[in-house]
C-alpha cells in the first residue's frame, strides 16, 4: 500500500528546497527528467537522473522546473511479458497539470496555477433540485451569434453571458461537460482525417483540454489555458450554476498493445493496466486497454486527479464513464465496496461532490445499474428504455400490429423513481433520468428516425446502436407532411414532460429543449462540424419548445411533490418522500388488472409531498398513451378540494392561464398526451390508498 501523502506529492511540486518532480514506477530500473526548449521542442536542454525510494517513487529536485518549462521522462526497465520499457522514448508525467502538443510529440508543462476566485464558492445545489444539462464545450457555443467570434466553441464561450442566460432561462442548475481532460484522437481515426470530437480518449488526467481554450490563451501557454478554464467555472458559479465533468478513468489514449505510447505504458505497463497471466491486455472497456483498479496506484491516481479538479479547479462533481470498470478488483469482479468507490465517498472533498456513475462496461457482469454504493447517483438506462417505449416504440407497434405494448405499470414505476432498481436507503435521487444523451439519438431524432444514419462517420453505418426504441411516425427523416410533423412535436413534448416531471434527477441532452437534430446519426463522436453543434437560429416552434421546457422546470421547482428525496413505504409517513396514489381513467383506484393489462394505458398519478424543508404540496399527473381521445374522471381524494390545470402536452406553446376543476369533473385527454394539475386543498392524514406499482412490475 502506498501512503496517500506520498502519492499526493507526485508530479511537479514546490518544496522548501525548490521545485521537485516525483513519479511512481514499481518495475522501472532507471528514470530521467528531460527538460526541452519550449521554442524548439526537439532541443533538449538538460537530462537529470531521478532517484528511487523504498515506496517506488522516483524523484529529483531541479531548479529548471519553473512555470512554463517543458519536460518529459525517459524510463528504462526489464524486458519480457507485460513490460514495454524503452529509454529512447520521451514520456509524459501522469500528474502533469499542463500539456502541449509539439512537432516532437507531447510535453508536460509546469504551471503556476494561481487564480483569484474572488470569493466565489460552489453553488452546492441539493440533489432534489438538480437539473442537469449535458453539453459539449465546443459544440454548445460554436454557432451562437451572441458570443464574440473569438470566444465561440471555447471555455470562455460556455461562460459567456448569453450561454448563462440560456441555462438560467431553462431552469438548469448543473452543466455536465463532455470530457475536458486533455484528450487526443486515436491513431486509426486520425488516419481517416476525423477527430475524436467527444473526447473519450484521455491523454492526461490533470490538464484541461487545450483546444477548448481561446486562441489567445493557447498562444500564451498552459497557464493561460488553465486560467481560462477556472474563469469559466467562476462565472458559472457566480450565476448559481454547477459544473460536473464527464471523466474517463477506465482507459487511456494508449489504446491496445500496438497503440501509441505516451505515458503509462512506458512508465510501468504492468503497474497501470490490466493484464492476463501471459502479459496480454484484458479489455473491459472496448478501447484497447483497461486501467487496473485491482492495483493500488491506479486507485490513488484517480482519487488524486478527482481531488485536484474538485479542490483546485472548484469542480462540483463527476460523471464516471464506464464506472463498472472502476469497481473491478484484482480478479476483474465488480464490487460496490471497491477501494476506489469507497475512497471517493470517504474523501472529505469528493464525498461532498456529485458522484454520477455510468453503471456498466463490456466486461463480465458489466451491467450494474442499481448496484453502486449509497452516495452515488447512476445513469438509469432502464428509465430511458421504458420512457422511449411508452411514447414511441409502443405507439409504432400498435400502429403496425395492433398490439399496444406492455401497459402502464412499468412506466409508472420509472415515473415514481425506479424503486425496483434502487434500494430504499438510496432513494429516487440515485436515479439520473435521461431519454437522450451524447450517445444515441437526440430527442428530436427519436421522433423522426426508425434506424440510424451514421454514414458520415466513415464506418459504413456499422457503428452505433441498433436498438433505439424510436419512431419516425410514418416517414423516415425530414418531411413536409403536416400531420406527421405535428405528431412528432407532440411526442417530443411527451418525452420532455415525462423526463422533467419524473422523480429522480433529470438530465437533458444538449439541444433537447430546442429539438436539435444530428440527421439521424446516433453516434456522431467524430463529427466536429455544424451537423453536430447546437444551432441558435430557431424557428418559432422551436422557441415554443424552449419555453415549454422552461415552464416544466418551473413547475418542477415550485412543486416539491415532483422532487421526492426518499421512497415512501405503504402505510407509513416518510419525511421527504412523496405519498403516491394511483387512479385509472374512471377515477378509481388502480387494480392489479389495471397495472398489468396491455390495453390499460391511461393513468392518474397523485403525489403529495411529506414536508421536511418545504411547504406541503400535491400534484396530479394524467398520462394517456392511446391514440384515441379519453374522458378522464378527476379523482376524489381526502383533502383535495380542486385541481388547477398547469400544463398539457397537447398544447404547442405554454398556456396563457390556468383553469380550475373539481374532483369528479370530466377532462378530455387528447390522443397520446399528458396533463399536469396542482391539487388544491389541505394535507390529509391518510396513508396512500394504492400499492406502489413495483409489485406487479418488479421484473422491469
Amino acid at each position: 500500500m502506498i501512503p496517500a501523502d506520498s502519492v499526493r506529492s507526485l508530479g511537479v511540486r514546490t518544496t522548501s528546497t525548490g521545485p521537485r518532480l516525483a513519479v511512481w514506477s514499481q518495475h522501472a530500473s532507471a528514470m530521467t527528467l528531460v527538460l526541452t526548449d519550449p521554442a524548439e521542442p526537439t532541443r533538449i536542454l538538460r537530462e537529470v537522473p531521478m532517484r528511487r525510494n523504498l515506496k517506488d517513487i522516483w524523484a529529483v529536485s531541479e531548479d529548471g522546473l519553473v512555470p512554463g518549462a517543458h519536460y518529459a521522462l525517459r524510463v528504462d526497465g526489464p524486458r519480457g511479458p507485460g513490460h514495454d520499457f524503452d529509454p529512447t522514448r520521451l514520456l509524459l508525467d501522469p500528474y502533469a497539470k499542463g500539456l502541449v502538443e509539439t512537432v516532437d510529440g507531447w510535453r508536460g508543462v509546469v504551471v503556476d496555477g494561481g487564480f483569484d476566485w474572488g470569493g466565489v464558492g460552489k453553488p452546492r445545489v441539493h440533489l432534489d433540485r438538480t437539473v442537469i444539462s449535458e453539453v459539449h464545450v465546443k459544440g454548445f457555443s460554436a454557432l451562437n451569434p451572441e458570443v464574440p467570434a473569438e470566444l465561440r466553441g471555447t471555455y470562455a464561450g460556455l461562460a459567456h453571458e448569453s450561454s448563462i442566460r440560456h441555462f438560467q432561462r431553462l431552469g438548469v442548475t448543473t452543466v455536465e461537460l463532455l470530457p475536458v481532460q486533455q484528450s487526443t484522437t486515436e491513431l486509426w481515426l486520425a488516419k481517416t482525417g476525423k477527430p475524436n470530437y467527444w473526447g473519450y480518449n484521455t491523454l492526461g488526467f490533470f490538464a484541461p483540454h487545450g483546444a477548448y481554450a481561446t486562441q489567445a490563451a493557447q498562444a500564451a501557454g498552459a497557464d493561460a489555458v488553465l486560467a481560462e478554464f477556472k474563469g469559466m467555472v467562476r462565472l458559472l458559479h457566480e450565476a448559481g450554476l454547477e459544473v460536473v465533468l464527464d471523466v474517463v478513468y477506465n482507459h487511456t489514449a494508449e489504446e491496445g498493445a500496438d497503440g501509441p505510447t505516451y505515458s503509462f505504458r512506458g512508465i510501468d505497463n504492468l503497474g497501470y493496466y490490466r493484464h492476463d497471466a501471459h502479459g496480454n491486455y484484458v479489455d473491459t472497456t472496448g478501447c484497447g486497454n483497461s486501467v487496473d483498479f485491482g492495483s493500488t496506484m491506479p486507485v490513488r491516481l484517480v482519487l488524486d486527479s478527482m481531488r485536484y479538479w474538485a479542490e483546485e479547479l472548484q469542480i462540483d462533481g463527476f460523471r464516471l464513464d464506464l464506472a463498472a470498470a472502476l469497481g473491478r478488483d484484482d480478479h476483474e469482479r465488480y464490487t460496490p465496496d471497491h477501494p476506489l468507490l469507497v475512497g471517493m465517498l470517504a474523501d472529505p472533498i469528493l464525498g461532498d461532490a456529485k458522484l454520477i456513475a455510468e453503471p456498466w462496461d463490456i466486461g463480465p457482469d458489466g451491467w450494474q445499474t442499481g448496484n453502486f454504493p449509497h452516495g452515488f447517483s447512476e445513469w438509469n438506462d432502464r428509465y430511458r428504455d421504458r420512457m422511449r417505449d411508452i411514447w414511441l416504440g409502443d405507439l409504432r407497434r400498435e400502429r403496425k400490429t395492433g398490439d399496444p405494448g406492455s401497459g402502464i405499470g412499468r412506466f409508472a414505476t420509472r415515473l415514481a423513481g425506479s424503486s425496483n432498481t434502487f434500494s430504499g436507503t438510496r432513494g429516487p435521487l440515485a436515479s439520473v433520468n435521461f431519454i437522450s444523451a451524447h450517445d444515441g439519438f437526440t430527442m428530436a431524432d427519436l421522433t423522426a428516425y426508425d434506424v440510424k444514419h451514421n454514414q458520415a462517420n466513415g464506418e459504413h453505418n456499422r457503428d452505433g446502436s441498433n436498438n433505439n426504441n424510436s419512431y419516425n411516425h410514418g416517414v423516415e427523416g425530414p418531411t413536409d407532411d403536416v400531420a406527421i410533423i405535428a405528431a412528432r412535436r407532440q411526442s417530443h413534448r411527451n418525452l420532455l414532460g415525462t423526463l422533467l416531471l419524473s422523480a429522480g434527477i433529470p438530465m437533458l441532452g444538449m439541444g433537447d429543449e430546442s429539438a436539435r437534430s444530428t440527421g439521424g446519426n446516433n453516434n456522431p463522436y467524430c463529427l466536429d462540424d455544424e451537423s453536430n453543434w447546437l444551432h441558435w437560429d430557431l424557428e418559432p416552434w422551436q422557441d415554443d419548445l424552449v419555453a415549454i421546457t422552461a415552464e416544466l422546470l418551473r413547475h418542477r421547482a415550485e412543486n416539491p411533490a415532483l422532487r421526492p428525496m426518499r421512497f415512501g413505504r405503504f402505510g407509513e409517513t416518510t419525511p421527504g418522500a412523496s405519498r403516491m396514489d394511483w387512479y385509472n381513467a374512471e377515477g378509481g383506484t388502480m387494480t392489479i388488472d389495471d397495472w398489468n393489462s396491455p390495453r390499460e394505458r391511461t393513468l392518474q398519478y397523485l403525489a403529495a409531498s411529506t414536508p421536511e424543508f418545504e411547504e406541503f404540496n400535491r400534484i396530479l399527473l394524467v398520462v394517456h398513451a392511446h391514440e384515441a381521445e379519453q374522458e378522464v374522471v378527476l379523482p376524489a381524494h381526502s383533502g383535495v378540494t380542486g385541481y388547477t390545470a398547469l400544463w398539457s402536452s397537447a398544447d404547442e406553446r405554454p398556456a396563457s392561464g390556468t383553469s380550475a376543476l373539481l374532483p369528479g369533473d370530466l377532462v378530455t385527454m387528447a390522443p397520446v398526451s399528458m396533463r399536469l394539475f396542482r391539487a388544491e386543498g389541505v394535507e390529509d392524514d391518510e396513508a396512500p390508498t394504492a400499492p406502489a406499482p413495483t409489485e406487479p412490475t418488479a421484473g422491469d
